[in-house]
């Protein structure tokens, strides 16, 4: 008999042990109020809270947390929300949802082990974030990565759907007669040449400021590095539209002539900077520039950061819009926006038993994770900040 490291014991037929279901399990959720500059989203609209109050979980809101939003405290209590005016005790939630990352001192009022669902802004964040956070052994949960069945990212979607959208209506208030603006109408009008719209980039932003222009009966020209994107953008807006790949010679051509530039260029780390100072020089007195890439950069050289409340500059007599957070400009589409993603999500972990169980059967809530149990799990984080990661497949399984 050949030798085996097996016991006879062993060698004969065992009885199969499957996994044991876990069953439903409750959430507690806590929505802290925003204290960020500039946010005023929620993550849940009353709608979506009240769904998860019928399927018996409990959300716990700071008052006043949505009233940014136009969602009064009264709205959110009569959809089962409890209201309370103690931050604390909406931080000691075992899970927390924000739009915003935490801050240095929200971490300190998180308990130990706490679920957190929120943005994350790579760029925006420290290595001390994450060392905070890792020391309370949280598990957290980044909507940029959380990923469809069809390999998109649906927060990062939606919330692009809005700022391509309102890139173009922003850039339609510019032109009116104030001090600076040109005075023009951006439609169709009858024997009136249509305005001139240069997008840059074919991305999600770049197709919804495309149909916007479009649908205000703009002339709008988009130029991007892939073919296959320009492609889509083609076919996703069912009409032949002037398009081409970024050569200088051609950009210049269209910057000269138009009335209003987006910039909707995305890159790894940093937007290319595609549109430089001497090609600004060359644009019409009174043009628009509005560069929705501001966030990872911008990609006009002139561009710079502003805000919601001074959001406009003149430079080379160009008027340039510059707010990284377009969206929160339009807080109740964002939320309402955020909310129907996030939600079937939270139903979807308390059904699984647990976030646990959650990301062991659903692939792209696994990919939203880049902390778990205070392990970090995201690779891009590890090499950005230079912090030891593990992989999630090998822990959870």
């Amino acid at each position: 008999m050949s030798l085996t490291p097996f016991t006879k014991q062993q060698l004969l037929p065992q009885e199969e042990k499957l996994e044991i279901y876990r069953h439903k399990s409750e959430l507690f959720i806590g929505i802290p109020k925003e204290t960020s500059y500039q946010e005023r989203r929620i993550c849940l609209t009353p709608d979506a809270v009240n769904s998860l109050t019928s399927h018996g979980h409990k959300v716990m809101i700071e008052s006043g947390a949505g009233l940014s939003s136009s969602y009064t405290d009264k709205e959110f209590s009569d959809a089962g929300a409890t209201i309370t005016k103690d931050t604390k005790k909406v931080f000691s939630c075992p899970m927390i949802l924000k739009v915003e990352p935490l801050t240095m001192e929200e971490i300190a009022l998180v308990n130990t082990g706490a679920i957190v669902i929120s943005a994350i802004q790579l760029k925006t964040r420290k290595k001390e974030y994450f060392e905070a956070l890792s020391k309370k052994k949280v598990t957290a949960l980044a909507f940029e990565y959380i990923k469809d069945e069809d390999g998109s990212y649906p927060a990062v979607k939606s919330l692009s759907e809005i700022a391509g959208t309102a890139s173009v209506l922003i850039a339609a208030e510019l032109m009116i007669n104030n001090e600076f603006g040109k005075g023009l109408l951006l439609g169709n009008i009858t024997g009136v040449p249509p305005t001139d719209v240069v997008i840059l980039g074919a991305g999600t932003v770049g197709e919804f400021a495309a149909k916007t222009a479009l649908g205000l009966g703009a002339s709008v020209k988009v130029f991007d590095n892939s073919i296959t994107k320009l492609r889509r953008l083609q076919n996703n807006l069912n009409q032949r539209i002037f398009t081409s790949t970024i050569q200088p010679k051609s950009l210049l051509k269209a910057l000269r002539r138009c009335d209003v530039a987006i910039g909707a260029m995305r890159g790894k780390d940093r937007c290319p900077v595609v549109v430089t100072e001497t090609m600004v020089e060359h644009m019409k007195k009174g043009a628009v520039i509005v560069d929705v890439s501001i966030d990872t950069g911008g990609c006009f050289e002139t561009s710079e950061v502003t805000t919601h409340e001074s959001p406009t500059f003149i430079k080379n007599n160009i008027i340039h819009y510059c707010v990284p957070n377009i969206p929160s400009r339009y807080s109740k589409t964002a939320s309402l926006s955020i909310s129907n993603i996030i939600t079937p999500y939270l139903l979807q972990i308390a059904e699984d038993g647990g976030i646990e169980s959650a990301i062991r059967c659903n692939k792209g809530l696994k990919n939203g994770v880049y902390l778990y149990h205070g392990i970090l799990t995201n690779k891009a984080i590890g090499d950005w900040f230079n912090l030891p990661d593990n992989d999630i497949n090998l822990i959870v399984f």
